[in-house]
């Protein structure tokens, strides 16, 4: 097994200079280790640690899956033979030529094309410039996939061709919304999960935000996950709706579709990336007037603040400072529930986002806490 003094620098994150587990890309386009990058953002940076330039808020992570993958193998005490790589023209039409094979073929070309897609972007480009994606799609919706997996495996090629900036509004524009709201809703096995992960994806791009939350039953969809869904299904639901919400328009689409409660519900659980839904659906008027009516909202934002991530903490502020300087009542709530305390030691936070969303909230509560 190779050891660490071996592997290319490139395998490095830029911050730790440790091999990566979990390498992720930054939108300054550098990769960094997400354990790393994490306690950068964490801390309050909202630049780029090798450009120093601003970087996009909210903040995404993209998964280099083709790194992650390159370091992976890299390990292997014997590395594959090039030669004994399938041919992925030959995979790519065999895939597009193959409505009328049995499960078993698609299952194994899919497999194949996913497994060589995750790690090299020019196989990415070819597939879908050869006309696959309609291909894949077929597999998505197909009728003679009893036990999901052949849904699975094609939605786990969409999200790898996803990867690409260049793919996101090509692919959108291929029609994969629709079926991947239809398997987001019914589908088998993983399907569900992996489904919303590939609208996140989509996501990514800002034009996608409002074609994806427009289109019918895509935030029903997620809201729905959100509701009945697994431990996974749930967390990536909500990331789904994170990334969609960050588009204003869509917040009103998932307050129409009762999101808040469910929300609340899934905070309540311990979600913390529900937490940050409702810090968006905060911002819009019609989200902010569905939280007043649950009278236990301020309780569940207060187990955030006091053992939460500091994400999650930013978050809980930012939902509360929203409510209360709309809402007199809230103030009220807020303050007897002892917020202005727990934001009086939220001061001295490391991150600077909760400094300034406890200051901003202080300064909100103070003047009700003094009439009470």
């Amino acid at each position: 097994m190779a050891t660490s003094t071996q592997f290319p620098d490139d395998f490095r994150c830029p911050i730790s200079l440790e091999i990566m587990s979990d390498p992720v890309i930054l939108s300054s386009g550098h990769t960094f280790d997400r354990s790393s990058i994490q306690r950068w953002l964490d801390s309050g940076h909202r630049t780029c640690p090798i450009t120093k330039l601003p970087i996009s808020d909210p903040v995404f992570l993209i998964p280099n899956h083709a790194l992650r993958s390159l370091i992976s193998n890299y390990t292997l005490v014997s590395f594959p033979n090039p030669l004994s790589y399938p041919d992925p023209q030959s995979l790519i039409q065999t895939l597009i030529a193959s409505s009328s094979s049995p499960l078993d073929s698609k299952l194994n070309t899919l497999d194949q094309l996913s497994k060589l897609s995750k790690r090299d972007s020019a196989i990415r480009r070819k597939l879908t410039e050869s006309g696959a994606v309609s291909a894949v799609l077929n597999c998505v919706n197909s009728d003679d996939d009893s036990a999901g997996g052949l849904q699975e495996k094609a939605l786990h090629l969409l999200l790898n061709l996803s990867l690409d900036d260049d793919n996101k509004v090509g692919l959108v524009a291929e029609g994969v919304v629709g079926r991947v709201v239809a398997a987001l809703r019914s589908g088998a096995g993983d399907s569900r999960a992996v489904a919303a992960t590939v609208l996140t994806s989509l996501a990514v791009v800002e034009v996608n935000k409002a074609t994806i939350g427009a289109y019918p039953d895509a935030i029903l969809g997620l809201i729905s996950l959100l509701w009945g869904g697994n431990v996974r299904e749930r967390k990536e639901a909500a990331t789904a709706l994170y990334t969609l919400c960050s588009f204003p328009d869509n917040r009103a689409r998932a307050v129409e579709n009762r999101a808040v409660p469910i929300l609340i519900q899934n905070a309540n659980s311990g979600l913390e990336r529900a937490v940050e839904v409702l810090g968006l659906l905060a911002k819009c008027k019609e989200g902010r007037q569905e939280m007043m009516k649950f009278g236990g909202l301020i309780d569940v934002l207060i187990k955030f603040l006091k053992n939460g991530s500091s994400r999650a903490v930013q978050y809980a502020l930012l939902t509360v400072n929203l409510l209360c300087s709309y809402s007199e009542r809230m103030c009220v709530v807020a303050v007897r529930e002892g917020m202005f305390e727990i934001c009086v030691g939220l001061l001295e936070d490391d991150n600077e986002k909760v400094r300034r969303h406890a200051n901003s909230l202080v300064k909100v509560l103070q003047g009700k806490r003094l009439s009470l």
